[in-house]
């Protein structure tokens, strides 16, 4: 079968079909930066064969699939996380019950609907949220979530493939809620091996924790070593 592009003023980019393998990462396009791919789905399949290249979709409703592979690229090595003395005391004070996986429905449900400053929408529809269900389903994504008084009020979540863990988003409704839970959630990775967690982009709250971004080459020298 003849592949398709799509033209931008960066380049092109592949249009998958329902059985277009994704492009080799050089593809990617400078500007906007990492983009390597339109179209295809969502199914469990076409996302783990994703991030087993190094690759995650993200998109706008309304859009059609976008996929993306940047340069550099922002991950945390569970073992040098960092917290810091404020939220280390919120940590002590045990202000919420730490679970793992028994709302992940919910969990990506609030990070779709929570309000985000300087974003009119979110980019969790529904289409996206039943992806992510269906492989929590099959074992692949987690969630680690923050309660009081036994309500939702904070989570995180993301893709688990060998010892390799995609962050995807978060929420929260308590003040610290999703801090505490992320730091969890590393703690927690951590008992599983992981030896890096994509953080996809740069965010000052990632920062904080100790991530940095990292060339797109050793970024994915090193999960080749681990999603095995």
């Amino acid at each position: 079968m003849q592949e398709s592009y799509y033209p931008l003023p960066g380049g092109q980019v592949l249009i998958l079909e329902q059985y277009t393998p994704f492009p080799a990462l050089h593809h990617a396009l400078a500007e906007p930066n990492g983009l390597i791919a339109i179209g295809g789905d969502l199914t469990a399949e076409r996302l783990l064969a994703a991030y087993q290249r190094g690759i995650f979709p993200w998109f706008s409703p309304g859009e059609p699939i976008l996929w993306w592979s940047p340069d550099p690229r922002m991950v945390l090595f569970p073992a040098e996380i960092t917290i810091n003395r404020s939220l280390r005391k919120v940590i002590q004070q045990q202000l919420f019950e730490i679970r793992i996986n028994t709302a992940f429905e919910s969990v990506i449900s609030a990070c779709a609907s929570t309000a985000r400053p300087h974003q009119d929408g979110t980019w969790i529809s529904e289409h996206m949220a039943a992806a992510y269900s269906e492989l929590h389903r099959l074992g692949y994504a987690h969630s680690v979530e923050a309660w009081q008084d036994d309500i939702l009020v904070g989570g995180c979540y993301g893709v688990k493939i060998g010892r390799m863990f995609y962050g995807e988003s978060m929420f929260h409704h308590v003040s610290n809620a999703s801090k505490v839970a992320f730091a969890h959630m590393v703690q927690w990775l951590i008992t599983q091996q992981v030896g890096m967690i994509d953080c996809q982009m740069h965010t000052p709250l990632l920062a904080s924790f100790g991530a940095y971004e990292i060339p797109r080459a050793r970024f994915i020298e090193t999960l080749n070593q681990l999603v095995i």
